[in-house]
């Protein structure tokens, strides 16, 4: 099972705009292994609908999903400039540095800052 997990992408994210995220760590059901995931797109009005689409995907792997938190991304990839802030009324916070981290393996060329700031 460890196998699968690894093939779960750890970034998928909108190429473009300012758009809701979260961060979910995906488990091997009835297992130890895990690993954090982030997840964006401008097609979700409120945070849960990306756990939403997230959620049945990973447990049709085998795998279990609990959203750690959420937040806001800026992507301008004309700039290769990635900004994380904001939080989500449902989830709360997501820890922003973690999530950079993340991005930072998919995004390596990029500038990828992060802050508390609601805006």
């Amino acid at each position: 099972m460890a196998e699968a997990l690894a093939k779960v992408p750890d970034v998928e994210i909108d190429p473009e705009g300012t758009f809701k995220y979260i961060l979910v760590r995906v488990k091997v059901k009835d297992g130890d292994v895990h690993k954090d995931i982030v997840r964006g797109t401008k097609s979700a009005e409120y945070h849960n609908h990306i756990f939403e689409k997230v959620n049945p995907a990973m447990e049709a792997l085998g795998m279990e999903c609990k959203c750690l938190g959420g937040g806001k991304m800026e992507h301008n990839s004309q700039e290769k400039k990635l900004r994380v802030f904001g939080e989500s009324t449902a989830f709360g916070k997501a820890d922003h540095a973690a999530s950079v981290e993340k991005l930072k393996t998919v995004f390596s060329d990029y500038e990828i800052t992060w802050s508390d700031d609601k805006k």
